[in-house]
């Protein structure tokens, strides 16, 4: 009867020590997801390229960045097309705020959120216009997780610019000339001396400093070769090919361009 006693109790300690292995085995094959930053470009659906689209259709989460709760996102509207109904659409507010202890929550706030997912072993694809290295908002979930464990692989997309120089052929720049990639949003001294010392300009965000913009091109002889492209490639798209017949009090939308090519025969004059 002991010695029954005995090997039942070895049994039953065997049973939770294998039970306890397991338990360890199955942890460690959960394996974190992965963060994908990908471009969607400047508009157009069929310019995504075709790794993007390959990881879009089998993302578990697309996250839209907005830069208000109540807006969409014209990002998600581009990948639509290669969106599978089964993928969860996760919203993120990026509030576009110079208040730097406002942004800093925000980033707390949506890291906390991402890594949630990924610790799911989601595979997660983070939308965002254009390209995602070049004044994207996808920026900060990047600097937020470049020292963390998880994987982030970024995708390039085509530039609002660059779609836009194509789709109304004007080259960009040529033979030796310098180009200038410039937000609106800088002071207006910095933009001034850029402008002073460039062949091409892009100046991107210029919906709120339109006025200014326009007579900093005018300044430096840039105002007769500048072209403003609003909502590049989408369907309500814009394109003011002679931004002297605007007035200043202009605003443009949100997503407009410019692209400006110094006037060299004003220059010499």
């Amino acid at each position: 009867m002991h010695i029954f006693c005995i090997a039942q109790i070895f049994f039953l300690k065997n049973v939770k020590i294998k039970e306890k292995l397991n338990d360890l085995e199955e942890d460690n094959m959960k394996t974190t997801g992965k963060l994908y930053g990908i471009g969607v470009g400047p508009g157009d659906s069929k310019l995504l390229t075709v790794k993007a689209v390959e990881i879009i259709q089998k993302a578990d989460i697309i996250i839209t960045p907005k830069t208000e709760k109540k807006d969409g996102s014209v990002a998600y509207n581009i990948a639509k097309p290669y969106i599978s109904e089964k993928t969860e659409i996760l919203p993120l507010v990026f509030q576009m705020v110079t208040d730097m202890d406002i942004v800093k929550k925000q980033w707390v706030e949506n890291r906390k959120i991402i890594s949630e997912k990924l610790e799911e072993g989601k595979n997660i694809v983070f939308l965002t216009l254009g390209d995602p290295m070049l004044y994207s908002t996808y920026m900060y979930i990047f600097h937020a997780l470049e020292n963390s464990d998880y994987e982030v692989e970024t995708i390039p997309g085509i530039p609002a610019f660059l779609g836009i120089a194509s789709q109304i052929g004007l080259p960009i720049t040529e033979w030796e000339e310098n180009l200038l990639i410039i937000p609106a949003t800088a002071s207006p001294e910095k933009i001034d001396k850029a402008l002073a010392a460039c062949d091409n300009a892009v100046i991107m965000k210029v919906y709120k400093k339109f006025a200014f913009i326009k007579e900093e091109l005018r300044k430096h002889n840039m105002i007769k070769n500048a072209v403003m492209v609003s909502r590049a490639g989408l369907p309500d798209e814009i394109i003011e090919r002679d931004l002297d017949l605007l007035p200043s009090d202009y605003k443009p939308n949100y997503l407009s361009t410019i692209i400006a090519k110094r006037d060299v025969s004003d220059d010499k004059n």
